[in-house]
Protein backbone atom coordinates (compact mmCIF):
# COMPACT_ATOMS: atom_id res chain seq x y z
CA UNK A 1 0.00 0.00 0.00
CA UNK A 2 1.35 3.42 -0.95
CA UNK A 3 2.36 5.82 1.79
CA UNK A 4 0.10 8.92 1.78
CA UNK A 5 1.74 12.14 0.61
CA UNK A 6 2.56 14.81 3.12
CA UNK A 7 2.50 18.59 2.84
CA UNK A 8 4.71 21.04 4.69
CA UNK A 9 2.56 24.04 5.64
CA UNK A 10 4.19 27.23 6.98
CA UNK A 11 2.32 30.16 8.53
CA UNK A 12 3.59 33.39 6.92
CA UNK A 13 1.17 36.02 8.21
CA UNK A 14 -0.57 36.59 11.52
CA UNK A 15 -3.92 34.92 12.15
CA UNK A 16 -5.13 37.85 14.28
CA UNK A 17 -7.70 40.18 12.74
CA UNK A 18 -8.87 37.45 10.36
CA UNK A 19 -12.28 35.86 9.99
CA UNK A 20 -13.24 33.38 12.71
CA UNK A 21 -13.49 30.52 10.19
CA UNK A 22 -10.02 31.32 8.84
CA UNK A 23 -8.52 31.35 12.36
CA UNK A 24 -10.19 27.96 12.93
CA UNK A 25 -8.59 26.58 9.75
CA UNK A 26 -5.13 27.76 10.84
CA UNK A 27 -5.67 26.12 14.24
CA UNK A 28 -7.00 22.97 12.57
CA UNK A 29 -3.78 22.68 10.60
CA UNK A 30 -1.83 22.88 13.89
CA UNK A 31 -0.21 26.26 13.29
CA UNK A 32 0.33 28.67 16.19
CA UNK A 33 3.26 31.00 15.48
CA UNK A 34 4.44 32.89 12.42
CA UNK A 35 7.10 30.93 10.46
CA UNK A 36 6.06 27.70 12.22
CA UNK A 37 5.89 24.70 9.88
CA UNK A 38 3.86 21.51 10.30
CA UNK A 39 3.58 18.31 8.28
CA UNK A 40 0.01 17.32 7.37
CA UNK A 41 -1.37 14.51 5.23
CA UNK A 42 -2.48 15.41 1.71
CA UNK A 43 -6.21 14.81 2.20
CA UNK A 44 -9.20 16.67 0.73
CA UNK A 45 -10.02 18.03 4.20
CA UNK A 46 -6.54 19.49 4.71
CA UNK A 47 -6.43 20.80 1.14
CA UNK A 48 -9.73 22.62 1.77
CA UNK A 49 -8.38 24.31 4.89
CA UNK A 50 -5.18 25.27 3.07
CA UNK A 51 -7.15 26.72 0.14
CA UNK A 52 -9.29 28.79 2.51
CA UNK A 53 -6.24 30.40 4.18
CA UNK A 54 -3.90 30.32 1.18
CA UNK A 55 -3.13 34.03 1.67
CA UNK A 56 -1.66 33.23 5.14
CA UNK A 57 0.35 30.08 4.44
CA UNK A 58 2.86 28.55 2.05
CA UNK A 59 2.75 24.88 1.04
CA UNK A 60 5.45 22.45 -0.13
CA UNK A 61 4.93 18.86 -1.21
CA UNK A 62 7.27 16.45 0.57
Amino acid sequence: MAKPKQLKVTLLKSRFGRLKKHRACVAGLGLRKIRQSVMVLDTPENRGMINKVSYLVSVEEV
